[in-house]
């Protein structure tokens, strides 16, 4: 009992806060006064973020093989699926259309005057729907964990777990094996977390170090607007997903989800921040066998913000450069944006692949990739943020509309306290 008060006591939030703002400033006085400190936060970062990704393959092919069996039958697996997919791919497209007008009405890059830098970026490549299906499928399932091919694990996992509810009773070993390792990928993130005040830190500090301050004033009005617009569409969209559909008020949507919003701001990864997505969605009362599958499902195509962002910057250095966009050309950007970012990874970086392809159909001269990647990060920040609210709120909001009858419900009450965004 003891040991329970005392993890209690930890408020993982206000820890993070703290880890984020100290960082902030500690990143803007660090060129000049403290450069030998950036090898050490850089390392600080990666080896939070290696501790953090050992542990998210493991756990969501587990956590996703155990929630198919709560679910009790392959029909009802196939409805939270195509469920969260719908969500996801709704609001994305929402995204990327709000993204394409908003911007162009505010008329953001004219008159500004965008000095060209160098850059080679190998553009996304746009698939075709068959190829998109036949790489679905892993053909050697150890290479998907390997090279993190998110998509690949969720499809892997729910074949065996539909598999393992087909076979009823012969699996069950298998499942009390999963169920056991999940527990232990479970107990190894909680430890993990406790380091995440730091890991934030030390992420931050090399991004502000990266970036300094005159590059976040040369570019402040388009990140300025770029931040209202994330922080009007979460409020309003994911807001009124948690608030009208999933039936919970602001306060506790947004509270519950500071620490994994934090952590993504922090990280720039939505893979990175699974952990806690889903430990703020099971807070608000999500049953595990809903979040398994719609937590890291929307980390992986759940690219709302990464839509806006992509639009954001395309109409703001079409104007700067004085490229007319025609109607046409904002349609088929649009439908674009919305395909590149659902395939965009969760992971760092991964904006700037999506930015050079979709920069080539606008006609944007290739020097602008060097202004775009020198401010990348700071956009990512606030993307990612946006993008893990996103998850969560459609899971929320699946709370409601995708019922499941209350006798198959897993109980997963033994998830350690640290897990739990609200710990005190």
């Amino acid at each position: 009992m003891r040991t329970n008060m005392t993890k209690k006591k930890f408020n993982l939030s206000g820890a993070i806060l703290l880890g984020l703002i100290g960082g902030i400033l500690f990143g803007l006085v660090m060129p000049g006064h403290f450069d030998w400190m950036l090898p050490i936060v850089q390392l600080g970062s990666s080896v939070y973020m290696n501790a953090l990704r050992m542990m998210i393959f493991p756990m969501v092919f587990c956590s996703l093989v155990v929630g198919i069996q709560g679910i009790g039958s392959i029909s009802s697996t196939g409805k939270i699926g195509g469920q969260a997919v719908l969500y996801f791919v709704l609001t994305t497209l929402l995204a990327s259309t709000l993204g394409l007008f908003l911007p162009r009405a505010l008329d953001l890059g004219k008159g500004v005057e965008i000095q060209m830098m160098t850059a080679t970026v190998e553009p996304a490549r746009f698939t075709s729907l068959v190829d998109t299906i036949r790489n679905i499928i892993p053909t050697n399932p150890a290479a998907s964990f390997v090279h993190g091919d998110m998509l690949q694990v969720l499809v892997f996992a729910v074949i065996v777990g539909m598999a393992c509810l087909s076979l009823g009773e012969e699996a069950k070993p298998v499942v009390h094996f999963f169920e056991s390792l999940n527990k232990i990928c479970i107990k190894i993130v909680s430890w993990v977390m406790y380091c995440t005040p730091f890991g934030v830190f030390c992420s931050i500090s090399a991004v502000m170090y990266a970036n300094k301050i005159d590059t976040i004033f040369a570019l402040a009005g388009v990140l300025a607007a770029l931040y209202l617009t994330y922080f009007l569409y979460t409020l309003i969209v994911y807001g009124g997903i948690a608030k009208f559909i999933g039936k919970v008020s602001l306060k506790e949507f947004f509270q519950t989800c500071l620490p994994a919003g934090l952590n993504a701001f922090g990280t720039c990864s939505s893979s990175a921040s699974i952990p806690l997505s889903k430990a703020s969605a099971d807070k608000l009362g999500v049953p595990n066998e809903i979040s398994s599958l719609s937590i890291p499902l929307g980390a992986t195509i759940n690219m709302d913000a990464v839509s806006i962002l992509m639009s954001f910057m395309l109409v703001f250095f079409a104007n700067a450069c004085g490229i007319e966009l025609s109607f046409s050309t904002m349609l088929v950007l649009m439908l674009s944006n919305a395909l590149l970012s659902i395939g965009a990874p969760g992971v760092p970086g991964s904006a700037i692949a999506c930015f050079a392809a979709l920069s080539a159909i606008a006609g944007l001269p290739a020097g602008i990739m060097g202004v775009y990647i020198s401010i990348n990060t700071l956009c990512d920040m606030g993307a990612t943020c946006t993008n893990i609210l996103g998850d969560v709120a459609c899971t929320v909001g699946m709370k409601e509309t995708c019922k499941l009858e209350e006798a198959t419900k897993l109980d997963f009450s033994q998830e350690e306290e640290v897990l739990s965004p609200s710990a005190n």
